[in-house]
Order: C-alpha cells, then structure tokens, then sequence
C-alpha cells in the first residue's frame, strides 16, 4: 500500500524513479553479481564454466522478488538472500563459486553507484535544460531595466535578464559540480569483508578494475567493508546545493508575483484554481512546492555526514537511513527540476509593471548615479551624500519627484542643469556591464552545452 507521496506518484519522475525501484534493484544486484563472476573467470580465479553459469542465471530473469523475499524471510539478510537464489539456479560444482570473495556491502555500495550513475544520466540532461531556458529569458530581457532591490529595498537599477544570467551561470557550476564529483562517487568495490581483497589475494584490485570497467563506474581505491560515506555525503550535499539554487530562483519569483510587487506570474493553466475559497488568486505553487522540497533536500546533508563516523571497519548505524536519503534526494531534485522548467517556460514577465516599479520612488532609485555626478563635478563624496539624502527624504515627505526636487535645490542645480538631470533620469544609461555579463554567460552556456 503507497504511504509517501513518492509512491502514490505525486512527486518524481517514473523514469528516475524506475532506478529505485524494487525490481530495478534486484536487477542491478544481479548483474553485479553476473560482472563479478565473469571477471573472476577472465582472471582465472574461478572456473570458466562457474563464471559463465552463474552469470548467465543471474541475468536470466528467473529470479524473483517474491522468491527473494521468502527466502531473506528465513536468513534476516537481504544480499544472502540473492545469493541464495542464484545458488538455487546453478548445478552444484558451480555452487561454491557464487559471490566468491565478496561481503555483502560490495554489493550494496556498488550498487548503489550503479543508481547513481543512471541517475545522474536523468538529471544532467534536465540540468542542462533548466541552464538553456534561464539563458533564453536572459537574453529576451537583457535590454529591460528594472528594480535592483538589496535588503528588500529599492537599490540601484539592473537589467532583467541580469537575474537569469547569474543563476544560469550558477546552474552551469553545478553541471561542473557533477561531472567532477563522478570519479569519486561512481565507485566499483569487491575487496569483501574488511576491504583487504580477502579471499581474491592479490588478484583481487586486478578484478575490481575489471568488474569496475564491465558497470561504467570506478574501482575504489581503498575502503573498508564499505565505500567511505564521504563520497555519498559528497552527492547529498551536491544536490543539496542544486536544490538550494532552485530553491533561491523560486524564492525571488515568488517575491517578484506577490501582489505589491506583480512583475512576474507562474504559468497558470486554464481550469487551474489558486484558492478553493478566493476566486481570482493566482499563487505560485509550483515555484513554493520547490522551496518546500529543497528544506527537505537539505536536511538529508546532516545525516549523510552523520553516516562518515562508523565503527572500526563498518558498523549498521548508516544503513536502514540510506535507504531513505539517496533515493529521497534525487527523486525530489527531479520533481523540483520539473516544477522549475514549467515555470521558466511558462513564465509571464510584466514589463510594463517592471517599468512602474522603477518610478515608485518617485525617481529616488537614481540617487547612487546623481551622487556619482556630484562628486565628478568636484563635490567631496560625504557632503554629496548627506546633500542627497536630505533632498530625498524631505522629497519623500511632501510626495514630490526626486527629479523635481533636485532641480528646484539651488546648491544642485548650480551644478548639474537640466538636461545633464535628464541624461541620469534615464533608466536605460545605467545598465553598465548588465549586456556584457548577460553576453558571456550566454557564450559559455552555448558553447558547453549546445
């Protein structure tokens, strides 16, 4: 019976969470299982005929979860389980060759890269589609001055598509991030119970290196009975950072819908309902579920750095909690990289209302270009400031224009006339490096990931 929502299907994809799957673990279980067997015979450690049978069987699709679980009923051990069913299928000289020199957590481990790695195969590309998309509305809105806001406050002026440079450039990061964390978490070991290569002796890496070949991953180095958890934490916290951009991008979207502010709208679909109570709202739900999902994404960090301190050679304390966090951190990276391609796609962008905005101030948002005027003009840089501030503020108490109060202050208009106040005015003169910066990010985004 479904219990989380993962399982009733509302958070995932099918085919990222096809990996975890039950019958996709088995699966993967067995062919490593088929790749160690095979290595060993290659290697000549064991029989050529055991090599060739037990692989076969492990691949031959007749094993399956229900015999697997009746027979983990009696041993209490899941990977024994597996084996035992291989064991079943094989003639009886095959017999002792079965999962020879290897513990269980060979299994687990390398198992757990080879979801990985497919994993990684779903995302990146969504990744990349993400990156694409924020490059686009870069460059649409590029030429659109807007509010640059710090502290919740209007600060100075940007260009729009400044803010969807800067994040395709944090996404493209994160591209590099995974490519880079690969050859440490994408790892193959078969050095059985307290990673001495046991039983194997010392053709024991020369199998690793091959079964690590045969499943695309990477022979470890060193490990104990397990992978050191530091390559798992790695992944967590990788995804946790992804997350957290995602989570960043979906925050200030959500900023940007509210009502006061109203320069952007997540896409909203005809028949679609905002408030089973209020008719007209429109609210960002799909940008919120992302910032809900990331809280959870990046609680799994502290576990998974938890799961480092163990025991000697391995103990059990970090097992039954990953059998949560891995498939939980990247099923819901996915469903949040789904959300926030829908929403970029779909995003309705309010120029007239990005344009307004600039002016609720009544002017006030050029004072960093009219305090850089005065000082060229020859004015210390503190009296420029304190003469600003109090034009504006007393501005601000009788609601008239920035602009207009300059022009009416004699100690400003004695040095910047009319027209020079006018050039300032102008929002479209103070995008500055706003089309360069925008210019290289496309670039790079186009040229790496076209």
């Amino acid at each position: 019976m479904p219990i989380l929502p993962i399982d009733t299907g509302r958070y995932g994809s099918d085919e990222i969470k096809r990996i975890f799957e039950e019958q996709s673990r088995l699966d993967y279980e067995l062919e490593f299982e088929a790749s160690v067997a095979q290595a060993q015979g290659e290697i000549g450690l064991i029989p050529p005929k055991a090599a060739k049978e037990i692989a076969l069987k492990a691949r031959s699709g007749n094993i399956s979860i229900k015999r697997v679980k009746e027979l983990e009923a009696v041993s209490e051990h899941d990977t024994a389980a597996i084996v035992e069913s291989i064991n079943e299928l094989c003639d009886n000289d095959v017999k002792p060759w079965i999962h020879y020199g290897l513990t269980s957590y060979d299994v687990v481990d390398t198992v757990i890269s080879m979801q990985i790695r497919d994993s990684l195969q779903v995302l990146k590309p969504k990744i990349i589609k993400f990156t694409t998309l924020l490059v686009e509305k870069a460059v649409k809105y590029k030429d659109t001055p807007a509010v640059g806001r710090t502290h919740g406050q209007h600060a100075s002026i940007i260009a729009f598509g400044l803010k969807f440079a800067v994040w395709a450039s944090d996404m493209a990061n994160h591209i590099e991030r995974l490519k880079e964390m690969e050859r440490r978490v994408l790892v193959c070991k078969t050095l059985g119970v307290v990673g001495t290569g046991s039983l194997m002796g010392i053709k024991a890496l020369d199998v690793q290196k091959l079964v690590a070949k045969k499943l695309k991953l990477y022979p470890i180095c060193a490990a104990t009975q397990i992978v050191s958890r530091e390559r798992h934490s790695e992944l967590i916290f990788t995804v946790a950072l992804i997350a957290s951009t995602l989570d960043k991008i979906a925050v200030e979207i959500r900023n940007l819908q509210r009502t006061e502010i109203n320069e952007v709208m997540e896409p909203f679909m005809k028949g679609q309902m905002g408030s089973s109570a209020v008719p007209v709202k429109k609210n960002p739900i799909k940008s919120e579920r992302t910032s809900s999902l990331a809280r959870l994404i990046k609680s799994m960090v502290s576990v998974s750095l938890e799961n480092i301190s163990l025991w000697h050679e391995r103990d059990l304390s970090n097992s039954a909690n990953e059998r949560f966090t891995i498939p939980i951190t990247v099923i819901l990276l996915d469903e949040m990289l789904n959300s926030m391609v829908k929403v970029i796609m779909g995003l309705n962008v309010d120029e007239n209302r990005i344009s307004q905005n600039l002016e609720l101030t009544r002017g006030q948002i050029y004072s960093e270009f009219v305090l850089d005027a005065l000082i060229k003009k020859g004015m210390p840089r503190l009296q420029a400031y304190r003469t600003i501030q109090t034009i504006a503020f007393d501005a601000t108490k009788k609601e008239i224009h920035f602009f207009v109060a300059l022009r009416n202050d004699k100690e400003i208009s004695s040095i910047l006339n009319n027209d020079e106040l006018k050039i300032i005015f102008n929002p479209n003169n103070h995008l500055a490096a706003s089309y360069k910066i925008i210019n290289n990010v496309v670039k790079f985004v186009r040229k790496t990931y076209k």
